[in-house]
């Protein structure tokens, strides 16, 4: 043993010659932020919906505890939870894709990539969709086109306003041209909800991308998206090898994206409740009662968070 090693030995010990005993932390007790490094104690961050106090990043969530953040208490009434995907095409790369969806659904207890279903935000009467990033990337197979298909479909003829939670990679590739169709059957019934003057909001959280953004996403009346969200169809190498030169650092963002008139508003976190129930009920308001004046309470009676600018 050299003398230094023998020096960093002594130092370990205590006053009675003996290590001490180092302390244990609870695992999960405190959350690292992936943005500032920060530690914050996991339920101060809980409670601030998972936005880092310091930096204010948004951390990805999953589908249940978007739904506890958004929709009232006891209220909640999941729709087609039975509906589980197939593998019609027989398709395998590295592993067979029956062998993949199987994995996925243990890991996350969830039968495909979305949760939907009706309940109410802030009293407001809504059918809601949830996307779920760790099923697959979010992306979008049979079972996912079916399900906010019916959701939209079920809140037409119950007369709810639709509202979708998009994080998504895309369609799935391994069921092919039957992925690719779930983009014409989803926006298919969006237009019938609009054809009866329903209200439809997608809310755009990172990542939406690929045939999502191709499609639902990107059908909103008002479109919302969180801060710093990535938003776009093809990747960013993709793009600038197509183009032969370099791209903003901020292309994709859902800030670009409110700057070039693709997204409405970019709403926070912690206030994307309050701001969905005072659209629907804004929405809900005879236009007799507003005096003729609907072009000034949409811009005035809105309380939007200081991020949003009329683009």
């Amino acid at each position: 043993m050299s003398l230094f090693d023998w020096f960093a030995d002594r130092r370990k010990l205590n006053s009675m010659g003996q290590k001490p005993q180092e302390r244990e932390i609870a695992e999960g007790l405190w959350t690292k932020c992936e943005s500032c490094g920060v530690l914050t104690y996991t339920k101060d961050l809980r409670a601030n919906q998972m936005v880092c106090p310091e930096c204010e990043h948004h951390i990805r969530i999953f589908s249940e505890e978007r739904i506890q953040q958004l929709i009232d208490r006891d209220t909640w009434q999941p729709l087609d939870e039975h509906l589980r995907p197939t593998d019609p095409l027989g398709f395998r790369d590295r592993k067979a894709y029956r062998d993949r969806i199987s994995d996925y659904q243990s890991k996350t207890q969830l039968n495909d990539a979305v949760q939907t279903g009706l309940g109410q935000i802030d009293g407001c009467p809504v059918a809601l969709g949830v996307m779920d990033f760790r099923f697959m990337g979010g992306s979008m197979g049979s079972v996912v086109g079916e399900k906010l298909a019916r959701l939209v479909e079920r809140g037409t003829q119950e007369r709810r306003p639709v509202v979708i939670v998009c994080a998504s990679g895309g369609a799935r590739m391994q069921e092919g041209m039957l992925s690719l169709m779930q983009m014409a059957k989803i926006s298919g019934a969006l237009q019938r909800h609009r054809a009866a003057r329903l209200l439809y909001v997608p809310v755009l959280t990172h990542p939406t991308t690929g045939g999502v953004t191709a499609s639902f996403a990107m059908l909103g009346d008002i479109i919302l998206a969180e801060p710093k969200a990535t938003i776009g169809f093809a990747g960013r190498r993709v793009i600038e090898q197509t183009l032969r030169q370099k791209l903003p650092e901020n292309f994709q963002s859902a800030e670009d994206l409110l700057t070039h008139g693709f997204v409405d508003a970019i709403v926070p976190r912690p206030q994307l409740k309050n701001t969905l129930a005072q659209l629907v009920r804004l929405h809900s308001t005879p236009p007799e009662s507003l005096g003729g004046h609907l072009s000034h309470v949409q811009t005035s009676e809105i309380d939007f968070p200081s991020t949003v600018t009329n683009p």
